[in-house]
């Protein structure tokens, strides 16, 4: 059989007779580099694991085209590949794409929003199961088609399959790292060869494969990791992650779960809050977990990216969180006190909520301000417009508004909240002082003098009026420093001296463009003429005694004139204006005799009637 397949694909790589000190051609593919091009500009970049499966269903229909391979016209008729099919590198595409498909088809399964339940998950394991098969009849025809280097890969491809296939069913942890340190050897010796991009590429890959490892380890007991530790190993991206973040995931809940029968209150502003729900429990121990990583002594070292990304699962905790306790507010009953301590808890959820949102905006306010500062030099990095800050710090003053109406509203009160309502109106009008300076900011470029200049003097008094409520609050009210934020205080006064050394500038450029404008009106002003600019050259009708081309000369500089049209203005003489002062003065005679008399009226009582 093997024979037979070699004489096959040697008459059809090649038409001369075959002998037997003839090299059969083999096949080269670069396995990871043509994935990850694939993968990266087809929506795992972002995760679309939707989009990455139409691109491997759209790749497969061509090269099935494009062979002339297809199944069948009307009725499908399945032809398998086999060793003596494979002609071309083409077909070792055909089976190392639907692979890709079946193993895209199984992660969009794991990224359903609740997860997959029972039955979708049984479809995600045996589409796991179809890339598996598919993945090892990649192997055993690269092993006989293609070269060493492509075999290789291919094999530490059916590894990473099998392993994530075994991962998926939680069962086999040794054969499934196993099989995850088979692809990772692999990779790190093909990582020591050839151009740049494929090192870079299999170190990556080796990076990915870790933390799939050391879980491996974690669950045959090899290994003495933590549950909270395991959340430092997926810090590295990549769709050979995916699994093993789902499922780290899952993992993190049932410790969240075993954590939160312990948690029976909420603490907010030195009150309790009761918590019955457990859903609800989970929800805010994941937020709160969270919180560690964007307040704790390692936050400034997160890039700002990912702080964002951490921001959006605490939004997504909290609002699950205020939804099982809505959920449980339309299911109470009569009982007033349960009501109220879920009225409470509901209203400390969507306080802090409240905070992080503000946290999260002032974050955006800081990358904005680092890409202001920037040199229009930089191609590579979009400059922040002023604008794009105003708009920001209107969110920031919605935000602040919406959150002192929340905690100010009640009928009862606290002292604590009475305080922390009033930082926030600190907090507001601080935010209108840096609206105010970037509105400045935004006249200024558009060349607006007068009005730059008035807005960033009203936003020195707002921002000093600011300063003085804050230490009001900080000295004469002894309200606690932590609550009250530093940073804001010095970018307050950073911003008082910037606004009058921006007030002083706008003032100096008003001046003397003022002034420019005044000199280039009198000039322009002093060259008007009644009768037009001067000419540099004569019309035809001016010099009818020389003979010039009209048309057709080179040395003409522009086509000649006949005459100037429209005609220009000329002065004219004008009759003098008479102003006829006298007539009013005049007594004009009486001259009603000299009107006709009315006949009508000397007729008789016939006239009358006939006219």
């Amino acid at each position: 059989m093997g024979k037979e397949s070699q004489v096959s694909a040697m008459d059809v790589d090649a038409p001369k007779p075959a002998s037997s000190d003839q090299i059969v051609p083999k096949f080269s593919v670069n396995v990871l580099q043509l994935l990850k091009s694939a993968q990266m500009q087809h929506g795992l970049r972002h995760g679309d694991y939707t989009r990455y499966r139409r691109y491997c269903t759209a790749r497969l229909r061509r090269l099935y085209k494009s062979l002339k391979f297809t199944h069948g016209r009307g009725k499908y008729s399945k032809r398998a590949i086999t060793e003596s099919t494979v002609s071309e590198v083409r077909f070792l595409h055909l089976i190392l794409y639907t692979a890709e498909r079946a193993w895209s088809h199984a992660m969009e399964k794991r990224q359903l929003p609740n997860g997959p339940n029972a039955s979708q998950r049984i479809y995600l394991i045996g589409r796991l199961r179809k890339a598996v098969k598919w993945a090892t009849l990649f192997s055993q025809l690269c092993a006989v088609k293609a070269d060493s280097r492509t075999s290789l890969e291919a094999e530490a491809y059916e590894s990473y399959m099998k392993g994530s296939l075994l991962f998926e069913q939680d069962q086999n942890w040794d054969v499934a790292l196993k099989n995850f340190k088979s692809a990772r050897a692999v990779y790190e010796e093909l990582g020591k060869y050839g151009d740049l991009d494929n090192q870079v590429l299999c170190r990556e890959r080796v990076e990915e494969l870790e933390p799939s490892i050391r879980y491996c380890l974690h669950k045959i007991g090899q290994s003495n990791l933590q549950a909270s530790e395991l959340l430092q190993i997926g810090d590295v991206e990549g769709p050979a992650l995916d699994l093993f973040k789902a499922k780290l995931e899952a993992v993190m809940a049932e410790a969240r779960s075993q954590q939160a029968a312990s948690m029976t209150e909420f603490l907010w502003f030195g009150h309790r809050f009761p918590i019955s729900n457990a859903k609800t429990r989970v929800s805010i121990l994941k937020a709160q977990e969270l919180e560690k990583d964007i307040h704790g002594p390692s936050a400034d070292s997160i890039p700002a990216d990912k702080r964002l990304v951490i921001f959006d699962k605490i939004f997504s905790a909290y609002h699950e969180a205020r939804g099982y306790i809505r959920a449980d507010l339309a299911t109470t009953g009569s009982a007033e006190s349960v009501k109220d301590d879920l009225n409470g808890l509901d209203k400390a959820v969507s306080a802090v909520l409240g905070e992080r949102t503000i946290e999260r905006n002032l974050l955006l306010v800081k990358v904005a301000k680092s890409k202001l500062a920037k040199r229009h030099d930089d191609k590579n990095e979009k400059v922040t417009k002023p604008e794009e800050l105003v708009r920001l710090y209107d969110l920031l003053l919605q935000n602040t508004a919406d959150l002192s109406d929340l905690v100010s509203s009640g009928r009862d009160k606290k002292p604590e909240e009475v305080s922390f309502a009033e930082v926030c109106s600190c907090k507001s009008l601080a935010f209108r002082a840096q609206r105010c300076f970037y509105v400045a900011k935004s006249y200024s470029v558009a060349g607006m003098r007068a009005e730059a200049y008035a807005l960033y003097c009203r936003a020195r008094n707002l921002a000093d009026d600011a300063l003085k409520k804050f230490k009001f609050e900080c000295e004469i009210k002894s309200y606690q420093l932590e609550r009250i934020n530093q940073t804001m205080v010095k970018e307050l006064e950073d911003l008082c001296k910037e606004c009058r050394s921006n007030s002083c500038i706008e003032h100096a450029l008003g001046t003397i463009e003022e002034k420019k404008t005044q000199e280039n009106l009198s000039e322009k002003v002093s060259n008007i003429s009644l009768t037009g600019t001067e000419r540099l050259e004569k019309f035809l009708l001016e010099k009818l005694e020389v003979y010039e081309s009209a048309v057709g000369d080179s040395n003409v500089k522009c086509t000649p004139r006949i005459t100037g049209f429209p005609p220009s203005f000329q002065a004219i003489s004008r009759n003098p204006i008479v102003l006829d002062l006298a007539y009013n003065m005049i007594e004009f005679p009486a001259i009603e005799n000299r009107m006709k008399k009315d006949r009508k009226a000397k007729g008789g009582f016939i006239s009358r009637i006939f006219g």
